[in-house]
């Protein structure tokens, strides 16, 4: 069966990395959670996309200017009259305990350099003794090599947007038990090709139904979309 990843949360339908976003894909009947990690100014693992906080908050400046606790202070920009704030991995991580939800952690390590990130999240992943639940996905392929290194038990999954000729040897080159393709750079047959080689295809982010349709029925490993209930509805009827 294709697992379904809600990306950043339920996307689609409530604001990108928050709580409420994870707490609705939990709801919609999503197998998994995808969010965006990176440090704040006092080394803080914060749930964010950007790298600065102007498009999603009533902030404006870099994630890596501000204190977790100043970060604490903005809203995140909602259409509903609910106070949202910017969550910490450790808060997402406390409210995993309640759930069985995978979480696939992209490290946001392509633009900005966050000194030990890949450290704080395996730590992080350890103390919560979530290793088997985890995924860890990066545009950034030394980002998720240094965690491999440093815990060969958490999966690694690149990400990328390119079209990958034999993306399965590449993913088994630095250790990848996936990949995480765009979902317009991914055909049927690479996709059959490295589920047959043992690697896992997750593309991103999947959200018309006719791409639903068509990766359902080639029962591809797992989606990444913004629309988890729309995606968990196809599923049923489509396999």
């Amino acid at each position: 069966m294709t697992l379904i990843f809600a990306h950043r949360g339920s996307a689609g339908t409530h604001p990108e990395n928050t709580m409420a976003a994870y707490v609705e894909a939990e709801r919609a009947g999503a197998d998994g959670i995808e969010l965006d990690v990176q440090l704040s100014k006092d080394g803080q693992l914060v749930v964010i996309h950007d790298e600065t906080i102007n498009r999603t908050t009533n902030g404006k400046g870099y994630v890596k200017d501000y204190t977790l606790n100043e970060l604490k202070r903005f809203n995140i920009l909602t259409k509903q009259q609910h106070i949202l704030k910017i969550p910490t991995l450790e808060e997402v991580f406390d409210w995993l305990k309640t759930n069985d939800l995978y979480c696939n952690i992209e490290l946001k390590t392509s633009k900005i350099r966050y000194d030990f990130i890949e450290e704080k999240v395996i730590a992080l992943i350890k103390r919560y003794h979530f290793e088997d639940r985890m995924l860890i996905s990066s545009f950034n392929h030394y980002s998720i090599i240094q965690c491999y290194r440093l815990a060969p038990e958490v999966e690694i999954a690149p990400l990328y947007s390119e079209v990958l000729f034999m993306p399965w040897v590449y993913a088994k080159s630095i250790q990848a038990k996936g990949i995480h393709p765009n979902v317009k750079t991914i055909n049927d047959a690479l996709i059959q090709a490295s589920m047959e080689n043992g690697i896992a295809v997750r593309p991103y982010t999947v959200d018309k139904e006719e791409d639903m349709k068509r990766l359902f029925k080639l029962q591809c490993s797992a989606i990444i979309t913004d629309y988890p209930e729309k995606a968990v509805t196809l599923r049923r009827k489509h396999t």
